[in-house]
């Protein structure tokens, strides 16, 4: 049986073109990009190259592009290196309640040295009320961080209006766009920061950005021999970066067609729909419109959402309960209980997340399968 998979939230598979393009660089290409000699000159050359035709695409300066391993890191540097660097105007920084958990545990972490934190509440469909956000922003403000796309329910947050409302009140804006980033259309105008990965977009693991506007104050969270500008010092990743490079050119030529996005919203819509109509007790979590085109998130009553996987994954079916940093946990996400989700029903949760690779015959497959499943846990579960 052909294994199926629909987890592309998690992380996706590198295309074939851009393992292409990597793949000199990890064994011909393989001087230091910091070394005068030629073998040093012609990687350095790569990696300018990769981080203009990034920074082409989202409208910035080449200099404005830090790479970095992950986006974990990229949070955790504009967050951490933001309250370091602003300590002589203010204190307070805000998040939303549905951030991921490397935005919400450093902004934990920060609370704990003396920081104030803010978190701005959503709405049932995981929405951020701009005016929310304006309200919160103090005299001591001197960071807001919104994502752009949630990672579990897919939900698009207004970043332009809440970019546009920090510029007027003289606070930076910083936004996670991990899930959106090659996906929908961002605009920069306004963000001072914004995260990016190269696996989301099926670019290799082990690399990502942290887009810093030039006067951007920041303080490094790596010193050392003052790679990326003296913003993060350490031999960069170079193979993989070029492979995200890659991966951003054939995800910026799609989102310009626009035929592929079109066609994974009539894939999730014709799921939502279905499994909506054809299960009794389902339903949706986040925004029926303002989310993302891969993305579906549903609940069923009186079901563990772990054992939903693991019968599927018995099928050949790979989906997951949330995201996959809190997958193996037996809390209920805190996303879904935002939405203001009972913990019970917040367990009996379903993420499906298409990519370019998914087929109709695969959709059809897991619209087969799933209500089986549904119906035979249902029988035999405690909490009906």
């Amino acid at each position: 049986m052909k294994r199926i998979y629909l987890d592309y939230a998690a992380t996706t598979p590198i295309d074939s073109k851009v393992s292409k393009s990597l793949c000199p660089y990890m064994v011909k290409m393989f001087g230091n990009t910091s070394s005068l000699h030629s073998f040093g000159q012609e990687t350095a050359a790569a990696l300018e190259k990769s981080r203009s035709t990034i920074a082409n695409s989202l409208n910035v300066k080449p200099n404005e592009m830090i790479f970095t391993a992950s986006a974990t890191e990229s949070n955790n540097f504009a967050l951490k290196g933001v309250a370091n660097a602003y300590k002589d105007k203010g204190n307070h920084i805000i998040i939303s309640n549905i951030e991921h958990d490397c935005v919400k545990e450093t902004a934990n972490f920060l609370k704990k040295e003396g920081l104030e934190i803010t978190e701005v509440k959503v709405n049932q469909e995981g929405l951020i009320n701009p005016e929310d956000v304006k309200a919160a922003i103090k005299d001591n403000t001197i960071l807001v961080s919104i994502m752009h796309a949630n990672n579990e329910i897919g939900t698009i947050q207004p970043i332009e209006e809440i970019a546009a409302i920090c510029k007027n009140h003289k606070v930076l804006f910083h936004t996670d766009a991990a899930q959106s980033f090659g996906k929908i259309p961002i605009n920069t105008e306004n963000i001072d920061l914004l995260t990016a990965s190269s696996h989301k977009m099926y670019g290799p693991k082990g690399s990502a950005l942290l887009m810093i506007k030039q006067g951007t104050r920041i303080t490094p969270l790596l010193h050392g021999g003052g790679h990326e500008f003296n913003k993060r010092s350490s031999t960069v990743n170079l193979a993989a970066i070029v492979g995200f490079a890659r991966a951003v050119e054939l995800c910026m030529a799609e989102l310009e067609l626009g035929a592929e996005s079109k066609r994974q919203v009539e894939l999730r819509n014709k799921i939502i729909s279905t499994i909506l109509k054809e299960i009794p007790d389902s339903t949706l979590n986040g925004s029926k419109d303002k989310r993302l085109p891969n993305n579906i998130n549903i609940r069923f009553k009186n079901i563990e959402g772990e054992s939903i996987i693991m019968m599927l994954d018995e099928e050949e079916i790979a989906c997951s309960t949330g995201s996959a940093c809190s997958s193996p946990k037996l809390t209920p996400s805190h996303v879904l209980t935002a939405l203001g989700i009972s913990a019970a029903d917040a367990h009996g949760s379903l993420r499906v997340s298409l990519g370019r690779q998914t087929t109709e015959e695969e959709v059809n497959t897991l619209l087969e399968t799933l209500p089986k499943i549904i119906k035979r846990l249902r029988e035999i579960s405690p909490l009906k």
